[in-house]
């Protein structure tokens, strides 16, 4: 009876006091915090098979071959608390990728109440757009990364041993699709830029040669290998992105101009004048009340004491 009593006080607007906002916040984190746990737990479970899924993409050596130059690796612990170290990492990480929509919809719902209607739906459409891309991006980094590992592997020299900790491929892989997965996020951040009228499509427009040159360094320097096909890899999808941003920016500044002429307009440009004269219509007579009776009596006495020439002391 308390609980559905408290709801039935609330604002609706989502005003409460700072108790019920703390208290709020409370559950919703528990909330999330169980649904990662519970997804943990799975994982462990699994963690074998998560293991030899992340690790494809390393061509490892066959049983009985410990030297085969830059043609396959040898994956392996090299400590003693590395299985359980990397066991758990690799758990953490799945519990918290696989659960990231029921804490992300537990951050919404404490954050939306206190949030417009037009920042609802821009939010709205930035999560719409975000997973899709993110998932791509992800997608995009674990097929390139049979290619990436191949390079590396290949600088090995002819009879060395190539011992790879499997911490360190797991590392490596997780990297790789964050950073192709976060990426790809890149170009929705200037839409939604232009959808609020901080950026201009013209102005984006100008800045493609920048872009690129920026984009193909970023790819250099933020993927985790050295070699061209990751550089390559992540740089031309983004920038094929970016011009879709930039294409989309230009459609929706001449949708808006179409809406409101004076939207392009600076702070300190003015708009057109209309300096057509209009007729002046009929004046309409002035509408006068009768006096009060205090007024009225009074009003031969103010006449008296004007000055001749019909002025009072005043004017």
């Amino acid at each position: 009876m308390l609980k559905s009593a408290r709801k039935q006080e609330r604002d609706p607007e989502g005003r409460m006091p700072l108790v019920e906002h703390l208290r709020e916040l409370r559950n919703r984190l528990a909330k999330g915090l169980l649904a990662v746990a519970a997804v943990t737990v799975v994982a462990l479970v699994y963690s074998e098979e998560l293991m030899q899924f992340l690790t494809k993409s390393v061509p490892t050596c066959a049983p009985g071959v410990t030297s085969d130059g830059g043609n396959c690796a040898i994956v392996s612990f090299n400590t003693l608390m590395a299985p359980f170290s990397t066991t758990i990492q690799l758990s953490l990480t799945v519990g918290l990728v696989v659960a990231s929509p029921i804490w992300l919809y537990q951050l919404w719902a404490f954050v939306a109440p206190g949030l417009h209607k037009n920042e609802k739906k821009y939010t709205y459409a930035f999560v719409g757009a975000a997973v899709p891309l993110f998932s791509a991006g992800a997608y995009l980094a674990y097929l390139i990364l049979p290619i990436s590992v191949k390079v590396l592997i290949s600088l090995t020299p002819s009879g060395s041993a190539n011992i790879l900790s499997l911490g360190d491929v797991l590392d490596f892989t997780l990297r790789m699709v964050l950073v192709f997965g976060l990426a790809f996020e890149l170009p929705l951040i200037l839409v939604m830029l232009n959808l609020t009228g901080v950026l201009t499509g013209r102005r984006m427009a100008g800045w493609w040669r920048g872009v690129i040159m920026g984009v193909f360094v970023f790819g250099a320097v933020i993927t985790p290998t050295t070699d061209p096909v990751g550089m390559i890899a992540l740089a031309g999808p983004i920038t094929v992105l970016y011009f879709g941003a930039v294409a989309f920016s230009l459609l929706n500044d001449r949708r808006r101009r179409r809406n409101n002429p004076d939207a392009e307009l600076d702070d300190d440009e003015a708009s057109v004048l209309d300096l057509t004269p209009e007729a002046v219509g009929a004046v309409e007579p002035v509408t006068t009340f009768p006096a009060l009776p205090e007024q009225a009596a009074a009003e031969p006495e103010a006449r008296g004491a004007q000055r001749p020439g019909g002025y009072d002391d005043i004017t």
